[in-house]
């Protein structure tokens, strides 16, 4: 096996161990020595690997502490469709019309989810994050840190991490492409009437108008990437 192929099988060694002993994020790992003799390797590949694991985020070298389990964030998933949207800017914009599907799915597909947690919802804070919009509109301004604020008092109420990390992925990758997109974008009006139109939605517990404000959402990038 070549050197790339026994540091792959050493790191999904170590990823075994962590899931059959139980271990959760922020448990302590086994010593080093304790590894090395769970996994019958040396310390210098052994080094290798836990740096290669560290930078996925599965685990957390601490010096003078011990590795302890990672939490795992969403950072090499981000990065990586960050490069993919650059490079797909450049080209005929294929991944940014494939990753604009999978989120306009999630998104739509969570409209049933987000009204049965009707009670839960912060309306105070997604009505503030829409008038901020809309007095920056009235500036000509767009306001992105309430863009997301809208976005993450929507989806928080849901109760799953994950998904509010993956919406942020998603939100900060298509925010960072955004002015290498061919074509005007929405203005900061339409931009603050989306926003409104879900928020109005929500508040009536409409859902097939929910689901329509939601797809209108994604209107104006879907148009900038058309083929």
């Amino acid at each position: 096996m070549s050197a790339r192929g026994n540091q792959d099988a050493l790191q999904g060694a170590v990823k075994r161990l962590i899931v059959e002993r139980g271990l959760g994020s922020g448990a302590p790992l086994p010593t080093e020595s304790e590894l090395m003799a769970a996994l019958e390797v040396s310390r210098h590949p052994l080094r290798e690997a836990m740096k290669a694991l560290q930078a996925l985020g599965i685990v957390d070298i601490r010096h003078g502490y011990g590795t302890y389990v990672g939490s795992v964030p969403l950072s090499g998933l981000e990065a990586g469709l960050a490069f993919r949207g650059a490079l797909s800017v450049r080209g005929d914009y294929t991944d940014i019309r494939n990753l604009l599907e999978v989120r306009e799915v999630l998104e739509s597909g969570l409209v049933g989810r987000v009204l049965a947690a009707y009670d839960q919802m912060d309306f105070d804070a997604l009505g503030a994050a829409v008038d901020d919009m809309e007095r920056a509109a009235d500036r000509g301004r767009f306001a992105p840190e309430r863009d997301w604020a809208f976005h993450e008092a929507l989806y928080r109420p849901l109760g799953n991490p994950l998904v509010l990390e993956l919406l942020g992925v998603f939100w900060r990758v298509f925010n960072t492409l955004d002015t290498e997109l061919p074509g005007p974008g929405g203005s900061p009006a339409a931009t603050a009437g989306w926003h409104r139109r879900i928020l109005e939605a929500l508040r009536a517990k409409d859902e097939p108008a929910l689901r329509a404000a939601v797809v209108e959402h994604f209107a104006g990038i879907r148009a900038r990437v058309a083929t």
